[in-house]
């Protein structure tokens, strides 16, 4: 019978995992017995009268009307009437819109979503853990059966329920080594994830329901987790329970690329992606991936805070007023923003950059070519984690050509501040999909993306697309935005009544659900 042996590469590893860990394999902390437990189980191969068919996956409901509600009303209050507001309605966005019942999928179809990032502060480092926490919003809110397998806090339980999510912290014991956050020490955590954790989930979740006649969707996600891709469609293959369990893999970027095996991972699983972009991308691989988008979560369309708004427009009185949010990292074109800001200065625009970006060490070049440019930087940070604080931390700013936020920006804030600026510049060089774009395009903001993965982005209609690196072709599009206020107004309310249909149920529901087709429904599996 064939085994599935993890390949650790021993000289690679050597002096960062542990003799024993390499000769005689991982050890999970918090579920140490668990592993033990399911490994000692006794396999076998079904019989041939075992069933081993599963529930069908029923045809899509109608698509959803769209993602935010229809916004109606006056201005905002406080501050005169602008043409370009689409106006901002109480209460958030309708449930109607957001929280259709069901994805059109049978009750028993349980979901594991297999990710480093999570929803613990060690685990949550960017955009993967915004991704996953809007799936397993909208499957936990359609009453799907939900689990999240994520390389968790090491003070932290092992297994815990929470508002219907059931969250499985995995690695701990390598955690509590590599303090720094998920991605710390993941040359040991990814060879332990892949080899520890597939028998648990595999044993203890998956064969349980399947002998219960239902079914399962594995979700992984980006590199670190094809292994353990690989590792569980083998165990699922010795017990005759493959064609139960729908995998697919998902790649959010190119990192890690040059460490999967293509050809067994493809075999193993569905491969996605999140942009036609990254579709070009993988090609590239010789592999062939489905197209399946971003999306966002429920919070992403609540209207932003009337009097913050308001706040933040009056301290940006007279400005050309840009905000840019993203990692420290060439790809995010922060020196082409650099141009963009000092050409404004320079034909005496007053502009003034809000800019947030992250622990990157690419930051310091990126703050030096600011200074060397001329222009004038401050920090700024806040406390209260709301956007009244942000809008008083943004106040009496004097004539600062950058604003550098110091302080985690909380969602509510980026919302209101999205909402203030005149353009958000998501103009990155290389982006898989571009999320900030979209989050500023739900809350009436004017994106100004690059030319890549923002799929969603039409130049002109919904926001502004850059198609060069030439801060000339900026500063003709914002010129033309701000001579005609009406063409503003139509961007913004185009920008939103997009970003409706990007809201995760409706994703879900039209670009993956019609990927899971199952076989029909028979006997359960039998139990030994």
């Amino acid at each position: 019978m064939l085994t599935y042996v993890p390949v650790i590469d021993r000289k690679r590893f050597a002096g960062t995992l542990p003799a024993r860990f390499i000769d005689e394999g991982p050890k999970h902390m918090g579920s140490e017995e668990s592993v033990r437990r399911t490994l000692r189980r006794p396999r076998r191969e079904l019989r041939a009268d075992d069933p081993v068919s599963a529930p069908a996956i029923i045809g899509t409901a109608p698509a959803l009307r769209g993602g935010a509600a229809i916004l109606s009303g006056a201005g905002l209050a406080g501050s005169a009437l602008r043409i370009d507001d689409p106006p901002i309605e109480d209460g958030g966005p309708l449930e109607s819109e957001l929280a259709i019942p069901g994805l059109g999928l049978p009750e028993d179809v349980q979901f594991h979503v297999l990710s480093f990032e999570g929803p613990d502060p060690y685990a949550r480092i960017g955009g993967l853990e915004t991704r996953v926490a809007g799936i397993c919003e909208a499957l936990v809110g359609a009453g799907h059966d939900t689990h999240l397998w994520f390389v968790g806090d090491a003070a932290l339980p092992g297994h815990e329920q929470r508002d219907g999510l059931q969250l499985h912290r995995w690695c701990q014991w390598l955690s509590r080594y590599h303090p720094n956050g998920v991605y710390d020490g993941q040359e040991s955590k990814v060879p332990d994830y892949a080899a520890s954790l597939p028998p648990v989930l595999l044993y203890e979740q998956l064969l349980p329901h399947l002998r219960r006649n239902g079914s399962a969707v594995i979700l992984a996600e980006e590199w670190q987790t094809a292994d353990a891709v690989l590792h569980l469609d083998h165990l699922l293959r010795i017990e005759g329970a493959r064609d139960r369990v729908r995998i697919l893999w998902n790649a959010n970027n190119v990192f890690g690329f040059e460490r999967i095996d293509w050809p067994r991972l493809r075999q193993a699983a569905a491969l996605t992606t999140v942009s036609r972009y990254m579709k070009q991308s993988m090609r590239n691989e010789g592999v062939e991936a489905i197209s399946i988008p971003n999306g966002l979560s429920a919070d992403a369309y609540q209207p932003p805070d009337r009097a913050a708004v308001a706040q933040l427009r009056r301290a940006f009185a007279g400005r050309a007023a840009m905000t840019k949010m993203a990692r420290w990292d060439p790809d995010k074109s922060w020196l082409g923003t650099v141009e963009i800001i000092a050409a404004l200065r320079d034909m005496g625009e007053r502009p003034l950059l809000i800019a947030r970006g992250g622990r990157e060490a690419y930051g310091t070049q990126v703050l030096a070519e600011m200074r060397a440019a001329g222009l004038r930087i401050v920090d700024r940070g806040y406390r209260s984690a709301d956007p009244r604080g942000l809008a008083q931390a943004l106040s009496n700013i004097g004539n600062a050509d950058v604003v550098q936020l110091v302080t985690h920006v909380d969602p509510g804030s980026r919302r209101a501040l999205f909402r203030a600026s005149d353009v958000v510049l998501a103009n990155s060089a290389h982006e898989p999909f571009g999320l900030v774009g979209l989050e500023a395009m739900a809350v009436g903001g004017v994106a100004c993306t690059g030319c890549s993965g923002e799929d969603y982005a039409m130049p002109g209609r919904n926001a502004l697309v850059l198609q060069t690196n030439d801060p000339s072709e900026f500063i003709g599009l914002y010129r033309q935005l701000q001579a005609d206020q009406v063409y503003e107004a139509a961007l913004r309310r185009a920008g939103r009544s997009t970003a409706r249909h990007f809201a995760w149920p409706e994703v879900l529901r039209t670009n993956l659900v019609p990927r899971l087709a199952l076989p029909p429904s028979a006997r359960p599996l039998s139990v030994d």
